[in-house]
């Protein structure tokens, strides 16, 4: 508009109650147009920016301004003809988690050049936890002619990726939009997931035969052998066992730290939650009934005049068997699978992961590292909470209100 002048001001200090009314009252007397504002607050320090659009006399509006915030003991910046043009404007195309304990300058710092060196904008962050680890979140934007936007699908994230392993955190990458905040249903495996351990392992024990089962176990977890043929080898050695091992082991398990929080978490917020397992139905049946998980998928036990025949019944849930299973899920549901979320640690968990809009490897097996859309190291299963854009903040206010607020001290 001819005549007009845009402006850009920038207030800071403590922050305390009545900042933006006294700016905006001073704005107000000289009858400005609003285009645009931000806040933030860091450990009660304030800055605020306001882009205006001023029709006469910029000059005298910085003074009166400057004079209104100095009446507050706040510091006060203009810029007089700042570009409001909308093709200028930034928007924001993919979002960057990095978490880390600690996350050093010196991580941050190799992740803020990995993204310059792509020619990727980092527009705004924000703190999304600080316990059990420090999370940040990146908004990040192409810079305009340098095409970090077209790099075909999974580049930004294996760049950052690299970057990142050697630093000493972990980083997702998601599309922002709409997408990233529609997931609706949520797969985890069980073992070495959502509880700590191996049940077939803790099984095995019984028989005498744990050594025997891990070995088997872990070549199965890093691909090295067909999961039904490893499953079958493995129950074979429990061949004899009184059935009522199932019992005692389904009461030793213990959940990986973090887990109740997360599924409590997500139930709130309206997830179907359900459990996607190589293991057994017997085993983790009590476990799912205790948290109100609303699928589950395992094997079956063989049983007969009360002893385990070493055999199971039924078809078996393998790798193939996994996706089938979150497919099924996810129709009766009535999500779709680009709303979908699979959590898992081995192998097997590939085509489960690959099925679901988002693949997260949890201390995973390089196998399923690699393929995942993102991978995290950190032993607590909440993290997960923070990759999908839930802050710390926003899952221990929802506690306080039902009166569960605890925090763990971490070794």
């Amino acid at each position: 508009m001819p005549g007009t002048t845009t402006v850009l001001i920038t207030v800071t200090g403590p922050d305390r109650p009545g900042v933006s009314s006294v700016l905006f009252a001073a704005l107000t007397r000289h009858g400005v147009d609003l285009l645009d504002v931000e806040q933030v607050v860091i450990r009660g320090r304030l800055t605020l920016g306001a882009l205006v659009a001023a029709h006469h006399d910029p000059e005298g509006l910085q003074e009166a301004v400057e004079q209104a915030m100095a009446s507050i003991a706040m510091q006060v910046q203009t810029s007089l003809e700042i570009s409001d043009d909308p093709a200028a404007r930034r928007h924001s195309t993919h979002v960057v988690v990095v978490l880390g304990r600690p996350i050093t300058a010196r991580a941050f710092g190799s992740i803020a050049r990995a993204l310059a060196d792509v020619g990727a904008n980092i527009d705004a962050i924000r703190r999304v936890a600080d316990y059990p680890v420090t999370g940040l979140e990146l908004l990040v934007s192409p810079v305009p002619g340098q095409g970090s936007e077209d790099y075909p699908p999974g580049t930004l994230r294996k760049k950052l990726v690299d970057v990142a392993h050697a630093a000493g955190v972990d980083v997702a990458v998601e599309r922002a939009g709409l997408g990233r905040r529609s997931k609706r249903l949520i797969v985890f495996d069980v073992d070495s997931t959502l509880v700590q351990g191996e049940v077939i392992e803790m099984l095995a024990a019984r028989a005498g035969a744990e050594d025997e089962v891990r070995a088997v176990t872990e070549a199965a977890m890093r691909g090295e052998l067909e999961f039904a043929d490893a499953l079958r080898a493995r129950v074979a050695t429990l061949a004899g066992l009184p059935a009522s091992v199932l019992a005692d082991v389904a009461g030793e398990l213990e959940l990986t730290p973090g887990a109740r929080t997360t599924i409590r978490t997500l139930k709130r917020l309206g997830f179907r939650c359900g459990v996607v397992s190589g293991g057994f139905t017997q085993v983790i049946a009590g476990l799912a009934e205790e948290l109100a998980l609303d699928f589950v998928a395992a094997n079956e036990l063989e049983v007969h005049d009360g002893r385990l025949t070493g055999r199971v019944v039924g078809e078996i849930v393998d790798r193939p068997g996994k996706a089938v299973a979150l497919e099924r899920f996810a129709r009766e549901a009535g999500v779709p699978l680009s709303q979908c979320v699979a959590v898992g640690d081995g192998a097997n968990d590939i085509d489960m992961l690959a099925t679901a809009g988002l693949g997260i490897a949890f201390n995973a097996k390089p196998a399923l590292a690699e393929i995942a859309d993102t991978a995290l190291s950190a032993p607590y299963l909440d993290v997960v909470l923070f990759v999908l854009g839930i802050t710390r903040d926003e899952v221990e206010r929802a506690d306080a209100a039902d009166g569960l607020t605890r925090r763990v001290p971490i070794a």
